[in-house]
């Protein structure tokens, strides 16, 4: 069972290099997620900002946590090509047909995702700042909110592994992030809830989305996070699981 474990953990570590030199050749991945996010953060924080009663004082610091999603939303298509791409140039098939792990080469997928995401989410946060973003959190919080981040980012990108391996074309691989990157808009990551319409009020109440964005800003602000946050984890574990079968299940249907 050790010699196992060590020849997976090694195949994987080879897979995420191969996956992050990918990446490093064309930044415009990185470059490309990063800029939509900044740019709606510009738009509400500089154009729209003053028009939108939050009750707080600083409308980046309630913006900043429903961008952060979206940028998860919008990286994760990302790796539903390279998945989609890998399946039609028969690369995985060459991996299977050596001596490595089989899932380690969807693992090397899925850790790459963690890590150029997190990559695009420290960008954004220090724009952020650059805008007049402050927390009075200490070490703590900050953590709780990297783990919620990375959990999320996790759930997201087993949906991706779905998408890219059953998607029939690149533009199916990649077009169901669209209705995950809309989700924050219908919820309280830019205006509360108690201004919105009972029927879209009630759906942006009891959508993933809005617990999360409700726990990492309380996690921000230094405030009590109450259930919130068990909702948000229970969540992002619960999408994680569910995926993760799923995309298992179609990665060895193919393989």
């Amino acid at each position: 069972m050790e010699t196992i474990k060590k020849h997976f953990f090694s195949d994987m570590g080879v897979m995420l290099g191969r996956s992050m030199r990918h990446i490093s050749r064309s930044m415009d991945t990185i470059i490309t997620v990063t800029i939509m996010p900044i740019a709606f953060m510009l738009l509400f924080v500089y154009v729209f900002g003053g028009a939108i009663q939050t009750g707080t004082g600083n409308y980046v610091n309630y913006l900043l946590p429903g961008i952060l999603l979206i940028a998860i939303g919008s990286g994760i298509s990302y790796t539903a090509y390279r998945l989609f791409m890998d399946m039609q140039r028969g690369i995985f098939e060459r991996f299977h047909s050596m001596p490595i792990a089989r899932s380690s080469v969807l693992w090397g997928h899925v850790l790459t995702s963690l890590v150029s995401n997190a990559i695009s989410l420290v960008v954004i946060i220090l724009v952020a700042l650059l805008m007049g973003f402050r927390s009075p959190a200490g070490v703590l919080p900050w953590l709780a909110v990297a783990g919620i981040l990375m959990l999320f980012t996790l759930a997201l990108t087993w949906v991706a592994a779905i998408a890219g391996l059953s998607a029939k074309s690149v533009d199916g691989a990649s077009a169901f992030s669209y209705p995950i990157i809309f989700l924050p808009f219908i919820s309280s990551a830019f205006v509360p809830t108690d201004s919105m319409p009972r029927v879209v009020r009630a759906f942006a109440e009891h959508q993933p989305v809005t617990s999360i964005v409700e726990a990492i800003r309380a996690l921000l602000s230094d405030q009590p996070v109450g259930n919130e946050i068990w909702v948000a984890l229970a969540w992002c574990v619960g999408i994680m699981l569910v995926a993760y079968l799923f995309a298992m299940r179609a990665y060895k249907k193919r393989g």
